[in-house]
């Protein structure tokens, strides 16, 4: 039976070496009091510590003095294993100094084994991972020295047929948001973003006899409609109201409380970024790339566009008069409408269904998609591409792999080269006004977030789109197959790459 709890007596219900599942995506939709309550609790009394943290999507709220920073910066915390580590801007830090275990597992797979947990399956077998960095036949999901766990992910052979087989460990501990509690304890999320995993989550703790905890925005008499219930009463043992602080109207446009047909999308588009975005900078390289992407796009197509580079094909796919033509989706959840960007990524404006994280992954993993567009931090002769692993850095693998596992075409946007690179666009004539000092185009990629050798069996069309010219996956590797205007394809491209590169006929 539920109880209303304040955030202290709540997070009292965690104990050292519990396991703690999050259902946040990246920066929204996070329990931030939650968290904060058990970084006090941690500095009074030492505990709760040596915490596993598990998050299909991420946590954190792109400030690392807020949410779950400070206890992972203590100490608190032993294991993490997630998605993605953007919004977490202290913790990516601590990854790479060794401070606890960290685990990168694509993000969908996580979700999936969540859901399997929830009914009582200890795993998920997936075909998304194999050939690239996660399969222990590569480099495992481990992202620092010290991450050894050979128990998560595993490669099997089935009646045939290789999978991967992502096992996670009992989770006991569940900390939602949510938007509102009645009177039997039903969750609501209509004022939420994403539903994220919360209700594989809140089963599987419940089949583990943990305990679930819900952060609410408020306590309400009436019932909200069954359809909108998405936790019931009886798999919750503790809800903490907490009053929202105001938000700008624009965000409201997140929740799908009201229609936003096609002709405003772009407006409360520009609302959100003046308050969302982390950074704004014009850069003509990205616009050069999202024109061309965009030409790949469609009618009806359903399509999924990444965060950076490719999100400017959205804005090309408009001014050709088809992004009202196709079907964008995000990995947390929602179908139509326009993804949003910024520190609100993962939520959609004017979506048209918003339904569960796992559901989402369900299509991406069967090739439900037409196409993607996706980011690259480097491409090599071969073709394989690394997403989530720079130098010094790194972010995670997110729904990258998942997304690009089975696409019937995937375009990959990326510059030739990066800082330094200075780019001019004259009337559509390209002009290479400085060259980056960082290469993207590498004879091997430093770790593989997609297999051309998987994508090639799969029979996907592969393309990288460039501020130059597009190459394409052929049988050997990479292929030049378009040059821009006033680019020359030998100096400016050819001479430039670290490895020979078959070059279509007609481009010579």
């Amino acid at each position: 039976m539920f109880r209303i709890m304040t955030a202290d007596e709540a997070i009292g219900l965690i104990k050292d070496g519990d396991v703690i599942a999050l259902n946040s995506f990246l920066g929204i939709d996070n329990p931030v009091e939650l968290h904060e309550a058990l970084y006090k609790r941690y500095k009074r009394t030492n505990s709760p510590k040596h915490l596993t943290i598990i998050s299909s999507a991420g946590f954190g709220a792109w400030d690392e003095e807020k949410a779950a920073e400070g206890y992972i910066r203590e100490g608190a915390v032993d294991k993490i294993i997630c998605g993605h580590f953007g919004a977490m801007y202290s913790t990516k830090k601590l990854v790479l100094e060794d401070r606890f275990e960290a685990y990168n597992l694509p993000l969908g797979c996580i979700s999936h084994a969540l859901r399997a947990q929830a009914g009582g399956i200890p795993g998920a077998l997936s075909k998304v991972g194999l050939d690239i960095f996660v399969d222990p036949r590569q480099e495992g999901p481990g992202i620092n020295k010290i991450s050894k766990d050979d128990s998560l992910v595993k490669y099997v052979v089935l009646d045939g047929e290789e999978f991967l087989y992502y096992k996670l460990p009992k989770i006991n501990v569940a900390i939602i948001k949510g938007t509102a509690a009645d009177r039997k304890g039903n969750i609501s999320f209509e004022d939420m973003y994403t539903a994220g995993d919360a209700l594989s989550i809140c089963q599987a703790v419940k089949a583990n006899d943990g305990k679930v905890i819900v952060q609410v925005d408020r306590l309400v008499a009436k019932p909200s409609r069954p359809h909108n219930t998405i936790i019931p009463g009886c798999l919750v043992d503790a809800i903490v109201e907490i009053k929202p602080e105001p938000r700008h109207a624009a965000f409201e446009s997140l929740t799908g409380s009201f229609e936003i047909p096609y002709s405003q999308w772009q407006d409360w588009a520009e609302m959100l970024e003046k308050r969302t975005m982390t950074k704004s900078v014009v850069n003509t390289s990205a616009e050069i790339i999202g024109r061309r992407a965009a030409l790949e796009l469609t009618p009806d197509d359903i399509v999924n566009i990444g965060v950076g580079i490719p999100e400017t094909v959205s804005k090309y796919a408009r001014e050709n008069g088809i992004l009202d033509k196709i079907t964008l989706t995000v990995e947390a959840g929602g179908v139509g409408g326009f993804p949003a960007s910024g520190k609100v990524f993962g939520a959609v404006i004017g979506a048209d269904s918003i339904y569960d994280m796992a559901n989402q992954f369900d299509l991406y993993n069967n090739g439900g998609l037409d196409i993607c567009f996706m980011g690259a931090i480097e491409v090599d002769r071969f073709g394989n591409v690394n997403a989530h692993k720079g130098p010094g850095a790194f972010a995670g693998v997110g729904g990258f792999a998942n997304i690009t596992a089975k696409t019937s075409t995937v375009v990959f946007c990326l510059t030739f080269d990066a800082k330094g690179l200075n780019v001019e666009d004259v009337n559509g004539r390209v002009d290479i006004k400085s060259e980056g000092t960082v290469d993207k185009f590498v004879d091997r990629v430093k770790s593989i977030s997609f297999s051309a050798k998987r994508a090639r069996e799969n029979g996907q069309r592969v393309l990288y789109v460039t501020e130059r010219g597009v190459f394409e996956l052929a049988e050997k590797g990479l292929k030049l197959v378009e040059v821009y205007p006033g680019i020359d394809w030998k100096t400016d491209i050819v001479d430039r790459l670290p490895f020979a590169v078959e070059v279509d006929e007609k481009i010579k």
